[in-house]
């Protein structure tokens, strides 16, 4: 018999099947398939990788975000480091901080030599390769390395042009209401731009629908952390910049960078595996219902029997108690 709960929506009666809901909950929680995300993530190194991406692109986003400031300084009323304080909620220390190193002081020339053009130009595409590393690791690629220029300076025009809009977004709706109208439209355009990174940066050799599981999972879980971190960067950057100066914003945008890339990397990992799950699904190697049953009975089962030794092992170690003397009269 199956279970159905009324649900009223716009006074309408949707019926959820929540025997349904559970099996599919199952299927994609179940041990095997968290065994193997788990095991993606190591294969590609995913901390590592995480600390170098956003290493990486600490040192190209940074020069670009001066070069942008200078530009928005001229044409605007608010340079980058307004709009990242307005964003975030700095105050204190840590806006100060965040205007020392991005706002151009009054009266000096904001042009851009060569040397640093080279620069620029140099971290920003060092920075491509570095995801396109990423991909290519994922989904088990054969790497093309510098041969893939010409698509690593596509992405990064179009990576400059992601972060103009994603900018401008929150410059219109920067309202407290309405930042979170801001997050859910910057969540389908953060989809769209990590899978066309995929499909570009691999030179088009996977396929965009094995790419839209990794997109869509990217799009919710980034936008969750970005929710997240507009409670969490200010503190970050108020305890960096106390303790360590100015010097501790670049540690703090290096965390919250850190974090961003980590959420990313480990929704390649996880989008991978459901793309291939997917595949097994059409190819009709779906496992049956009894075998993912038997999966969360074991579990169950070694975790009650793992909790019943630790608490053998922790009275084991508890002393005895002595019996209490009697009083004599």
């Amino acid at each position: 018999m199956l279970l159905r709960s009324p649900w009223r929506w716009e006074g309408r009666t949707v019926q959820i099947n929540r025997e349904r809901l559970v099996r599919t909950l199952t299927f994609w929680l179940r041990p095997a398939f968290a065994l193997r995300v788990v095991n993606r993530f190591q294969r590609i190194a995913g901390f590592d990788r995480s600390m170098a991406l956003a290493s990486s692109m600490l040192t190209a986003v940074v020069p670009l975000a001066i070069v942008c400031g200078a530009v928005l300084s001229s044409i605007a009323d608010k340079d980058v480091a307004d709009r990242i304080i307005d964003r975030y909620g700095l105050t204190g220390g840590g806006a100060d901080a965040v205007r020392h190193v991005f706002s151009s002081p009054t009266g000096t020339s904001t042009s851009i030599g060569v040397f640093g053009a080279l620069f620029l130009m140099i971290s920003v595409l060092s920075f491509a390769r570095a995801v396109q590393r990423l991909f290519e690791q994922a989904w088990e690629l054969k790497p093309l390395s510098v041969r893939n220029t010409p698509n690593d300076v596509r992405w990064a025009l179009a990576f400059v042009v992601y972060l103009a809009a994603s900018g401008w977004l929150y410059a219109v709706m920067g309202g407290a209401r309405l930042k979170a109208g801001a997050y859910l439209i910057e969540a389908p355009l953060t989809g769209v731009f990590l899978v066309w990174s995929g499909w570009i940066l691999t030179a088009k050799r996977i396929a965009w629908r094995d790419l839209l599981p990794f997109g869509g999972i990217a799009a919710v879980l980034t936008t969750v952390y970005s929710v997240g971190a507009t409670f969490y960067v200010p503190r970050l950057f108020s305890s960096y910049v106390t303790r360590y100066g100015a010097v501790g914003t670049v540690f703090a945008m290096l965390s919250a960078l850190f974090g961003v890339v980590l959420v990313i990397v480990g929704s390649a990992s996880l989008g991978r595996e459901v793309s291939d799950e997917l595949d097994r699904i059409r190819n009709g190697d779906r496992p049956p219902d009894d075998e993912v049953r038997r999966e969360w009975e074991n579990v169950v089962s070694e975790t009650r029997t793992r909790w019943q030794t630790t608490l053998e092992r922790l009275s084991r170690l508890r002393p005895p108690t002595k019996p209490a003397r009697r009083r004599r009269r």
